[in-house]
Parts: structure tokens; C-alpha cells; sequence
């Protein structure tokens, strides 16, 4: 998960155009200006940039950039299982 952090924070920088020095790992995404909409915005562009597909329902476990990452971890596990 640790190495998915920086991704994940840069794809949240760009996605939301945030300054990356704002984007701390353990700031509630709200706090960042990301609400629900945004969660969704965020699960569809880690989708296009890991080609992996979320279930809708991990939006709620979205609440900083580390349970992101730990989201996308899952995600890439389960497609490589899959596989």
C-alpha cells in the first residue's frame, strides 16, 4: 500500500488540481473539497490510470489518500488473482 501513497496523491493533485504540498495522507478528503461526487470522479480516474475496475461501494472506505491507496491495493490484488 505504502507505494501506492505518491501515486495516489498525484493522481488526487491532478484529478482535483490541488497543490501537491496540500494533499497530506492522512487529511480527510473532505477537507481536500472531495466529496461523494468526488469519490466517484477519483475511483474513475484510478480505473483509466491502473486499468482496474472499483465496485461503487468502496466510496464510503474513501476517506484519506492512505484508504485510498489501501482501495486501490485490493483493486490491483484482485485483478491480479483474477488473472
Amino acid at each position: 500500500m505504502g507505494d501506492h501513497i505518491a501515486e495516489v496523491r498525484k493522481i488526487v493533485s491532478d484529478t482535483f488540481r490541488l497543490d501537491p504540498a496540500l494533499v497530506e495522507t492522512t487529511a480527510p478528503l473532505e477537507e481536500l473539497g472531495i466529496d461523494s461526487k468526488g469519490r466517484i470522479r477519483l475511483l474513475a480516474a484510478l480505473e483509466v490510470h491502473y486499468g482496474v475496475t472499483f465496485d461503487l461501494d468502496k466510496r464510503d472506505r474513501l476517506t484519506d489518500i492512505g484508504a485510498v491507496a489501501g482501495v486501490l491495493a485490493e483493486a490491483l490484488r484482485d485483478q491480479r488473482a483474477d488473472e
